[in-house]
């Protein structure tokens, strides 16, 4: 069983209704990854990976596991219906680095 350590904002505005948010760019520049290379990994081309990342396309639900089983996370951890918070907010608790 996965714990998901990362956090997202409870409310949703109108804007965001039918909105999938993700943090595709960040685990896959956790992973040292380029588009092309996760693209490659999943039988996708890269522009596609671009498309997610910047929220212009939505993954199927079959792109969506196997993005979330190539990373080894749960499917939550990588796309939300509601904003992920700062990934800063989560480590800091709020409180501004110097």
């Amino acid at each position: 069983m996965h714990i998901c350590n990362y956090t997202t904002m409870p409310s949703r505005t109108p804007a965001d209704r039918g909105k999938i948010h993700n943090r595709l760019a960040v685990l896959r520049a956790e992973h040292g990854l380029s588009r092309q290379q996760l693209a490659e990994a999943l039988g996708v081309n890269y522009q596609t990976i671009g498309y997610l990342e910047r929220g212009t396309f939505h993954p199927s639900l079959d792109l969506a596991f196997a993005i979330a089983d190539y990373f080894d996370v749960p499917l939550d951890a990588v796309f939300s219906r509601a904003p992920f918070a700062p990934m800063s907010a989560a480590l800091y608790g709020g409180r501004k680095q110097r």
